[in-house]
């Protein structure tokens, strides 16, 4: 269990706020939640994660498995603790006056949307490792995610460090030295795929 301090955003929303207002369709509009950065990262993040087990439960349960529970309330658990603003990540600016810095969470959370963006493929968390408050210092990350039951295991695995190495360079500065993807869990594709003549064989 998460204790109350890590279900809570800096903004002072709580997870289970974002969570209800998320299942009520956004409805009636609240402009505290619609105007703030975090609560919109955990309102897209919670989306993603609430579209993987409808995808996973509408999928067909009789012919592959689906990720264990464990998997799901690991997801849950990054993805909470990925909505904490964590470390300042400092960007560059002409003016040396001006400090610009953008949030460990909001990293992480382009890094989910990355990956999530991938066919076939759910991210279960990142972790950014090194000191990414020092300009330049070397920073690896490392990713875990589930892939589709038929896709190519090294091929989503490069699809993903692609697609992550490709959004840290356009919207960061770090220093990106390596990119680790470890597949922990296969699920059932949605939609199913197609049955071939070799299906029915």
């Amino acid at each position: 269990m998460m204790d109350a301090e890590q279900m809570t955003l800096d903004c002072g929303k709580t997870i289970d706020e974002i969570s209800d207002y998320l299942e009520s369709g956004r409805s009636p509009y609240d402009p505290e939640i619609e105007t703030c950065p975090e609560c919109l990262n955990a309102l897209d993040a919670l989306s993603r994660a609430g579209r993987l087990s409808r995808e996973l439960i509408a999928a067909d349960a009789a012919e592959l498995p689906e990720p264990s529970e464990s998997w799901f309330h690991g997801v849950m658990t990054a993805v909470r603790a990925e909505l904490r603003a964590g470390r300042s990540i400092p960007l560059s600016h002409p003016d040396p006056r001006v400090t610009m810095t953008v949030t460990e969470g909001a990293v992480q959370a382009l890094i989910r949307a990355s990956g999530d963006a991938i066919e076939g493929v759910f991210i279960g968390h990142s972790k950014i490792v090194g000191d990414v408050e020092a300009p330049g210092a070397p920073i690896s990350i490392d990713i875990t995610a589930s892939v589709a039951w038929g896709e190519s295991l090294p091929g989503a695995a490069g699809a993903v460090r692609g697609a992550v190495s490709d959004a840290l360079a356009r919207h960061t500065e770090l220093n990106v030295i390596a990119i680790d993807v470890t597949i922990e869990d296969l699920h059932r594709p949605y939609p199913p795929a197609p049955l071939t003549s070799e299906d029915l064989s």
